[in-house]
């Protein structure tokens, strides 16, 4: 097995736009390299403002988009030589995604048990057929949810934080050991954010999945993220330990995004950052993982 999860080595990604006469070359982001480590699960957030291009290089990481120039590898695999629908499925048992809009992710006509028995299916082996239900409703325990909870009811019928708490039960079902989560918490209602930031933080530390929380929200990215990359017009400014960058940021873009959400005080005598989260919850942040 290879000691890195996933290694992004110099990614760039171009459109172009217009007529033949007209073409125009957009540069959604240049030469962007990082890597996440196989023996240490962890949550990367990849932050910056719409534009930025931090969507394209999470669909990327999906193989959704494939790079003008650069590589991708994931646990030892090329993503450019997946080609086939087995190569691929084998791909999505191992990196599953997590989308802004958890009401965009399931047909309003059809009852959410048949999302998540369908993907049982899809990705588990025929050895373990015979209990699909215990096997839906333990992935649905691990974000505090029940099948009896959610059974013959129709996406409508739950709240944006339960759905998309199904949502992360689904991924889970193909027992993945990457998530790319994309704004998963924007269209969610304030007061639940902090639910649904936590259970990241549980699927790291006690599933052992790693996890790339893409985001424009500093204050979410700085209370769960063990590392943070931030973004600005295609280009990486600035990378490294979530804390270690906020108390110092180096790039004046980063200074400018931790000034849109520090407090007054945000400074003690040890001269530690506190963001301005209360949104999220009433105590600040806690220390990070040894």
């Amino acid at each position: 097995m290879s000691e890195l999860l996933l290694d992004v080595c110099q990614v760039s990604k171009t459109f172009f736009r217009g007529g033949l006469l007209s073409r125009q070359r957009i540069a959604a982001f240049n030469d962007v390299s990082f890597q996440i480590d196989a023996r240490r699960p962890e949550i990367l957030a990849i932050i910056g403002e719409s534009g930025s291009g931090k969507t394209t290089l999470s669909r990327m990481i999906l193989n959704i988009e494939t790079p003008t120039s650069g590589k991708l590898v994931f646990d030892g695999l090329d993503l450019a030589t997946i080609r086939t629908g087995a190569s691929r499925r084998a791909f999505m048992h191992k990196v599953q995604p997590i989308f802004q809009n958890p009401f965009e992710s399931f047909n309003p006509l059809k009852r959410i048990e048949r999302y998540l028995f369908l993907t049982q299916r899809r990705f588990i082996g025929p050895a373990q057929q015979d209990t699909p239900e215990m096997a839906v409703d333990e992935a649905l325990h691990q974000v505090g949810l029940s099948l009896h909870e959610v059974s013959r009811r129709y996406p409508h019928e739950l709240s944006g934080g339960q759905l998309q708490r199904v949502a992360i039960a689904r991924a889970l079902l193909a027992k993945p050991k990457l998530i790319v989560a994309d704004e998963p918490v924007s269209m969610i209602d304030a007061s639940l954010r902090i639910s649904i930031v936590n259970l990241f933080k549980a699927l790291r530390d006690n599933l052992g999945i790693s996890i790339i929380y893409v985001t424009h929200d500093l204050a979410t990215a700085y209370y769960i993220s063990d590392r943070i990359m931030i973004m600005q017009r295609g280009s990486v400014v600035e990378s490294g330990d979530a804390r270690s960058v906020l108390n110092a940021p180096q790039h004046p873009y980063t200074r400018e995004l931790r000034e849109a959400v520090l407090l007054p005080e945000v400074v003690n005598p040890a001269g530690d950052v506190s963001l301005s989260i209360t949104y999220l919850t009433s105590s600040r942040a806690p220390e990070r993982r040894p």
